[in-house]
C-alpha cells in the first residue's frame, strides 16, 4: 500500500465549497452536530458554534427526525437539529452508542458494559441485563493499571437480532432481543471497537479491532488488529486488513449508496495523537469490495496524518465523501478522491460527527 493518494486533484483549502468540481462532483451546504470531549458544537458554512456543554460526547445519532448524543454522563437530545438539547437518560452511564432496531425500539450501549433498551423514542430506558451478566461472568475488562471497566460501544441491531461489540471483552450476539446471548471472538481479538452492515446484506459485517486482551496487549503484528469480516451474521469471522498499515483500527463507516464504500481509520496504538513527536501517523482507508482492496484516502498532506483520527461518518452530500474529525479539533470533508476540505476548526478534540441539514 502506497503512502497516500496525491496530485493534482488533491487541493486543500478552507471554505465550504471546493473549487475542483470537476474531479468531485457538485457539493451541497450541509450542517453537522460535531461530539467532541466537551460537548457540542455545530458547524454550518465554516462558522463554529457550542450548543452544549458536556463531558466527552462519543455518539451522535439522527434518528427518526431526533438527534441523540451520547455523552460519559448519559445521553441527550435534541428535536431542532442539535441546537437545543435536554437530558434523555440514562445519567451515571457512559453511553457510546445508539441504534434503532427497525420496529420502534432504541437501543442504547454504555460503560460500564450495558445495554439498554427504549420503546418511547428514548424518554425511558430499561436494561437489557444479560449483556451484564455476560461481561461480570466473563471478566471482560480494559486491562490497564489499575483495569478499566469494559464497554459496549458498538451496536448493530436488526429486529431481534443483536451484535455487541464490546471493547475488551468481544462480539456479543443474540437472536431473541437479549434473551439469550453467545460470544464470537474475531481472529480471537477481544478488542472491539465499531461494527457495521452491509446497507443491503445484512449477514455481512464487518468489524474494527484493536491489541486490548484481558491478559494485557498483543503484539504489533499482522492479524492481531484491523478489520475483520463477516457473511454469516457476525458467528464467524475472517481477517480483511491485509498488508495494511498502520493496523490498530477504530473509526469506521459505511456508504449506504452503492457501490457501499467501506472506510477506515488507523493508528499505530491506541495512545497516538496529534501531541506525539511525530504526530499520531494516522491513515484514512476506503475499499469498495467489501474489504477485499483497500486503496489510500488520504491526500499529500495526510499521508500520514499528524492528526489522530476519531469522528468518522458518511457525508450525505456527496456520494464516496466522508466527514472526518481530529483530535487537533478540525473537520474535513473528504471526497472518494482523496479531496481534503476544511469545513471548522477551533474545537477541543472531536470524536463523533452527524450531518444534521
Amino acid at each position: 500500500m502506497g503512502p497516500g493518494i496525491a496530485g493534482s486533484t488533491n487541493k486543500v483549502r478552507d471554505g465550504s465549497v471546493l473549487t475542483d468540481r470537476a474531479s468531485t462532483g457538485e457539493r451541497s451546504s450541509m450542517e453537522l452536530c460535531a461530539g467532541t470531549s466537551q460537548g457540542v458544537f455545530v458547524v454550518s458554512e465554516g462558522a463554529v458554534k457550542q450548543v452544549l456543554q458536556s463531558r466527552a460526547v462519543r455518539e451522535l445519532a439522527c434518528i427518526g427526525g431526533r438527534t441523540f448524543a451520547g455523552t460519559d454522563d448519559g445521553l441527550q437530545v435534541s428535536d431542532d437539529r442539535g441546537v437545543t438539547w435536554r437530558p434523555s437518560g440514562l445519567e451515571g452511564r457512559e453511553v457510546w452508542q445508539v441504534r434503532a432496531n427497525g420496529d420502534g425500539l432504541l437501543y442504547a450501549g454504555t460503560a460500564p458494559t450495558g445495554l439498554f433498551r427504549s420503546a418511547d423514542r428514548g424518554a425511558t430506558w430499561t436494561e437489557v441485563a444479560g449483556l451484564a451478566r455476560l461481561a461480570d461472568d466473563g471478566g471482560w475488562c480494559i486491562p490497564l493499571d489499575p483495569p478499566i471497566a469494559a464497554r459496549a460501544r458498538a451496536l448493530v441491531v436488526d429486529g431481534a437480532r443483536i451484535l455487541a461489540g464490546v471493547e475488551v471483552g468481544g462480539i456479543a450476539l443474540s437472536e431473541d432481543a437479549g434473551e439469550t446471548w453467545s460470544v464470537a471472538r474475531p481472529g480471537d481479538n477481544p478488542d472491539l471497537h465499531m461494527l457495521f452492515a452491509h446497507p443491503v446484506e445484512p449477514d455481512r459485517l464487518y468489524a474494527t479491532t484493536g491489541y486490548g486482551r484481558l491478559d494485557g496487549i498483543a503484539e504489533s503484528v499482522e492479524g492481531n488488529a484491523g478489520v475483520f469480516r463477516s457473511g454469516d451474521g457476525g458467528r464467524s469471522w475472517t481477517y480483511a486488513w491485509k498488508g495494511i498499515t498502520p493496523r490498530y483500527s477504530r473509526p469506521m463507516c459505511i456508504d449506504h449508496r452503492a457501490p457501499y464504500g467501506l472506510t477506515v481509520a488507523s493508528a499505530p496504538s491506541a495512545f497516538s495523537n496529534c501531541r506525539e513527536e511525530n504526530g499520531a501517523q494516522a491513515m484514512l482507508f476506503r475499499s469498495e469490495d467489501g474489504g477485499e482492496s483497500w486503496r489510500s484516502l488520504c491526500d499529500e498532506a495526510h499521508s500520514p496524518s499528524a492528526a489522530n483520527f476519531h469522528g468518522l461518518t458518511v457525508d450525505p452530500g456527496v456520494p464516496g465523501g466522508v466527514l472526518v474529525g481530529t483530535d487537533t479539533g478540525e473537520v474535513w470533508r473528504v471526497s472518494d478522491h482523496a479531496v481534503w476540505e476544511r469545513c471548522g476548526e477551533g474545537m477541543p478534540s472531536v470524536l463523533a460527527l452527524v450531518a444534521t441539514a
